[in-house]
């Protein structure tokens, strides 16, 4: 009891223990630690080491210390150190790019490599090979590289491409890509993105044609049809500034490849704004639509070895002046009795195919008119007279005029009286008899046969149709004919009335052959 000290301060209640002090200072050190460990990328700060030391001799946890440090790890360095190294690589690629080993590749290999179609999955590589692409238009590589890029749906970053312009699948879908953004982003779109879909568009005569007679069809829609035609006058101006006018580019001594403008669709767009009776043309525009017309229709080329040697316009001068003059007359709109006039003037013209195309054409629209046969009489029309014309001169237009005819023999004519409804259809199957005279034999026997199994034409048409047939026929005949005709022999309702007891008449004497 004597050693009892009042000032030692193991006795004092009010202080702490050494133990409980050192406790406190470890756990601040820890949390301190923690908090510095929480930070963004904190394992690439040059303290760390020092820090988990003191962490660790503070009693710190090690897996939780590793958590921390992994979890907020970002590596913002190593990430701009890999871009720096991309881009140099890049630069490096862009400098020292050999498009012929790049050719190669697909020589060795045999096949698309599997770290080309990852590459495509970055935007930093599709960059390169967007700037690659510009450099060396002709690498197969580059070119099969944009394609592959086009079909990963990345369609919408080419547009400014020049190499997705020489693939028709990438350009028709950069095309659409292009159409629908300018469509539904409205005239905000329109302003941003026109002046890069008109240079892509406008980057050769042959991307323009494409994109005009493609928008052309579209603009016939009845929904967004305004638009596009909007986007056309806005690309026909952008091709005048950058002098992609047909006309001009045709006209001179060393023009475009002819084939570039045989495209059915736009030769289509061309007739029909000529010889369609309710098209009204521009004045300053016919004459080029005429000329360019003329020159698709009869000028020939003769290459060797993939090089144009000759360019022959003999015809050309002839074609468009025939032109001028037929379409001259189709504008008129006159009627059958009216035309009779200009009847030597056609028939001398129609010997021209494009013509004859362009006349069957306007036939087709104007025999389409309801009022058509009410108000032209006669007992053949002067308009079909022409179809027999053309059938005459043009074997590669039988089809087409047969069409014609069937669209005739098939309409109602309800305006009409039943009997001259019934003159009117023998009239119509007179030309079709005529076609058939003309070579044409087994399309239009199948049509006359397809009437008889549906049974929807009086039997007295396909009587007539048998009767012309039989006057113009003669042996030998081919198996296949005879399959198709004998049928409608052998139908008493069709033939009875024209058969005779002795025998000797058309039918029993083809059915005896």
């Amino acid at each position: 009891m004597a050693d009892y000290d009042d000032d030692d301060p193991m006795w004092d209640d009010g202080g702490e223990s050494p133990d409980q002090e050192d406790e406190e200072e470890n756990m601040a050190i820890q949390q301190e630690c923690l908090g510095v460990f929480s930070s963004k990328d904190y394992i690439m700060e040059p303290g760390v080491f020092n820090m988990l030391k003191r962490f660790l001799q503070a009693g710190g946890s090690p897996e939780k210390v590793v958590e921390l440090l992994s979890d907020n790890y970002t590596a913002v360095a190593q990430t701009v150190n890999l871009l720096a190294e991309w881009l140099i690589q890049a630069a490096m690629i862009l400098k020292h790019f050999d498009p012929k080993k790049a050719d190669s590749i697909f020589t060795d290999e045999g096949e698309t490599p599997s770290w080309l179609a990852e590459m495509i999955e970055f935007p930093t590589w599709r960059e390169l090979f967007y700037k690659l692409a510009e450099e060396y238009p002709d690498c197969l590589m580059l070119n099969f590289t944009v394609k592959l890029i086009s079909d990963a749906g990345y369609q919408g970053e080419i547009t400014s491409v020049s190499t997705a312009c020489h693939q028709i699948e990438v350009f028709s879908r950069v095309l659409r890509t292009s159409i629908t953004s300018l469509l539904e982003g409205g005239e905000d779109a329109v302003e941003k993105n026109l002046p890069e879909f008109t240079k892509m568009v406008c980057h050769g005569e042959h991307t323009y044609l494409y994109s005009q007679v493609l928008m052309h069809i579209l603009a016939q829609e009845t929904k967004g049809g305004s638009n596009i035609r909007r986007l056309c006058q806005e690309l026909q101006k952008s091709a005048n500034e950058k002098g992609l006018d047909l006309f001009k580019m045709y006209s001179e001594m060393n023009p475009p490849p002819v084939d570039l403008i045989r495209v059915p669709a736009f030769l289509d767009l061309l007739i029909e704004a000529l010889f369609k009776p309710t098209s009204r043309v521009n004045p300053e525009h016919k004459q080029k639509y005429v000329y360019v017309l003329a020159y698709a229709a009869s000028v020939t080329e003769t290459y060797k070895k993939g090089q144009r040697k000759n360019i022959n316009r003999d015809e050309l001068k002839p074609t468009t002046q025939a032109l001028e003059k037929v379409q001259g007359i189709c504008a008129e709109n006159k009627s059958s009795s009216d035309l009779i006039a200009d009847i030597a003037t056609l028939f001398m013209n129609i010997k021209f195919p494009v013509i004859a195309f362009g006349i069957l054409k306007w036939v087709d629209y104007t025999v389409s008119d309801a009022s058509y046969f009410k108000l032209n009489t006669d007992h053949t029309p002067l308009h079909l007279v022409l179809i027999d014309e053309i059938v005459t001169n043009h074997v590669l237009l039988h089809q087409k005029a047969l069409d014609l005819l069937v669209r005739i023999f098939e309409s109602s004519f309800e305006e009409l009286d039943v009997l001259v409804q019934l003159e009117l259809k023998k009239t119509v199957l007179d030309r079709i008899v005529h076609l058939f005279s003309r070579g044409f034999v087994i399309p239009v026997v199948t049509y006359i046969r397809k009437c008889l199994d549906k049974q929807d034409t009086d039997i007295s048409l396909i009587r007539h149709f048998v009767t012309e047939v039989l006057d113009v026929i003669a042996p030998p005949y081919t198996p296949e004919f005879m399959q198709l005709f004998l049928p409608l022999l052998e139908n008493k309702a069709i033939t009875g009335s024209i058969i005779l007891e002795d025998g000797k008449d058309p039918v029993s004497e083809f059915i005896n052959h």
